[in-house]
């Protein structure tokens, strides 16, 4: 039979309490452009796909998905550390995106969500015409007439 040790206690309420919890629990979120396209990358790890729900309403995207927990009669939880429930996130995406054509995948609990650069907001070149006295004078000509 083992001793009660209230030390040993104190030091599991202690733990316990000051464990840090996720800001955002459940939908950790990477952003970054990679070329014409921005790249969401959430993790969503024991999520059944068919509860993943994206929408886009205005300039705002919502992710939400649910984690169900483990239940029955017989269950005597030793330690419950993973959230359940229904988990949401919000972007509030900029005016130079296509909102039309966002697509989305999910491998291994990992929500990839694609969002395209605006044709309107892909740098474009713009030519410079060089113009002198009655006629108009190209490139590196100008240069040299000048």
């Amino acid at each position: 039979m083992a001793l009660y040790d209230p030390f040993t206690e104190l030091d599991r309420i202690f733990n316990s309490t000051l464990r840090q919890v996720p800001a955002v629990p459940g939908l950790p979120l990477d952003l970054y452009r990679d070329g014409d396209n921005y790249i969401a990358k959430v993790d969503l790890p024991g999520i059944d796909p068919s509860t993943i729900d994206i929408d886009v309403e205005g300039r705002t995207l919502r992710i939400s998905a649910e984690r169900k927990g483990e239940s029955g009669d017989s269950l005597q939880w030793l330690t419950h550390e993973r959230p359940v429930g229904t988990f949401a996130r919000q972007l509030t995406l900029g005016g130079g995106v296509a909102l039309d054509n966002i697509s989305a995948a999910y491998t291994d609990g990992v929500l990839t969500l694609t969002i395209p650069v605006a044709e309107a907001a892909k740098p474009r070149k713009i030519t410079v015409n060089v113009q002198s006295g009655d006629h108009a004078i190209e490139g590196a000509a100008a240069a040299a007439s000048v």
